[in-house]
């Protein structure tokens, strides 16, 4: 209630001191979170009471605040972007530190990199502790390309840095099943390519057309000379991103509807 009352009739010039006090009394009384706390809606309510002011985008306090939100959103990877677009702590290397961090966890060593790159490019301070960072970021996938190297000699398997995307291989046909002899043009994938009968004989593909009807294109998704597939590029946020559902909250309506 103090910090509630400190916050509606503050009249200093650094009304982010009060909110920063304020999740900083929130953690330390409730350690285990919960809906006691509410520290998600503090946080929430945090960022968007100073999402106008532009003198805190280089403030350390501030960009503290969002990174504790972020860990409240679905996708914190997005809020990261739109931290970015908005170039709230994009002097600061704590931002590219946690960044990267996240998407190490998920896998994605080259896109870590780069981010680590655009950081030491910006010379973002502390820029000795973001070089740290990066130099144990870099031991650590050292380390895993060398274990990738050792359980695989051949060197056949990708690099570390290369995200592993499922590959589709060469559609194979489908078997038939009694005494006719089926012939299914039906494709599968998986273990279905592995199944198939190598020696038999694969029949030519023919493409039939109706008389007097124009003809079209199949696509061929193992085709490299097909038409290119059109890509999606990634848009920045127009506003922060939504926080993750909180529990027992109830949508407005009308009271005499109730029971």
């Amino acid at each position: 209630r103090e910090f509630e009352s400190e916050i509606r009739f503050y009249s200093g010039d650094d009304p982010l001191d009060v909110w920063d006090r304020y999740i900083k009394w929130t953690e330390q009384t409730f350690p285990q979170g919960g809906k006691d706390g509410n520290l998600a809606a503090v946080l929430e309510r945090a960022v968007k009471a100073l999402n106008e002011q532009q003198r805190y985008y280089k403030d350390p306090r501030y960009l503290s605040l969002w990174l504790k939100f972020g860990n409240c959103c679905h996708e914190p990877l997005d809020l990261y972007s739109y931290l970015r677009s908005q170039e709230i702590g994009t002097t600061l290397a704590l931002l590219y530190i946690t960044w990267a961090e996240a998407l190490e966890a998920r896998g994605n060593f080259r896109k870590a990199d780069l981010i680590f790159q655009e950081g030491l490019q910006r010379k973002a301070e502390p820029l000795d502790k973001l070089q740290s960072h990066h130099r144990q970021f870099q031991a650590r996938v050292s380390r895993q390309a060398l274990l990738a190297l050792e359980e695989s000699p051949d060197g056949k398997d990708a690099g570390v840095l290369e995200v592993a995307e499922p590959q589709r291989s060469s559609l194979a046909d489908l078997k038939g099943r009694g005494k006719k002899k089926v012939r299914a043009p039906i494709s599968r994938v998986g273990d279905a390519v592995k199944a198939t009968n190598p020696n038999r004989s694969r029949q030519p593909q023919t493409s039939l057309q109706l008389p007097n009807t124009p003809g079209f294109a199949v696509f061929d998704e193992n085709s490299a000379s097909g038409a290119e597939i059109p890509t999606l590029t990634a848009q920045s946020w127009a506003a922060p991103p939504a926080p993750r559902a909180k529990e027992n909250e109830l949508s407005a309506g009308p009271w005499n509807s109730g029971r």
